[in-house]
């Protein structure tokens, strides 16, 4: 049986390595820019993201504080004396708008998300875009 260790390759590795190419090296300082560039972006987004979360958070609070105030207001209504109809009348009225509003609020909390985010996005899409013009000159600049 022949020793599993004795193989040796037909190698010259000093013809090797000379032969081997390695790609030419970026521009340090035009890399520093461009990563300079996304970390701005990046800071700007988190920015935006940030602002819409506390126009949210607001918007949230000014809600919960109408809400207490509506239901405060319905719990006073309904301890009045009165017809047992006229006051089921009323309180399903109540429950009709409480859901209306719900839904609207919840709707606005939305929509303000989705604006948030998509300002966020806008701006880290406009660095990327720059970012691949950026390569693309570069390996232009490269090859001429």
């Amino acid at each position: 049986m022949s020793d599993p260790f004795s193989f040796k390759p037909n190698l010259d590795m000093t013809k090797f390595f000379a032969e081997f190419r390695l790609p030419a090296m970026p521009d340090m300082t035009e890399l520093a820019k461009a990563q300079q560039k996304n970390l701005e972006a990046i800071s700007a987004a988190n920015k935006v993201a940030l602002e819409g979360a506390r126009a949210v958070a607001e918007r949230h609070m000014e809600i919960v504080q109408q809400s207490v105030a509506e239901m405060q207001d319905a719990m006073r209504s309904m301890a009045s004396p009165g017809d047992i109809q006229e006051q089921a009348a009323k309180r399903a009225e109540m429950a009709k708008a409480a859901y209306e509003r719900a839904t609207a609020q919840m709707q606005e909390l939305a929509d303000l998300i989705k604006k948030s985010s998509g300002e966020a996005l806008s701006v880290l899409h406009t660095r990327f875009a720059e970012a691949m013009e950026e390569v693309k000159n570069l390996s232009t600049d490269k090859k001429a």
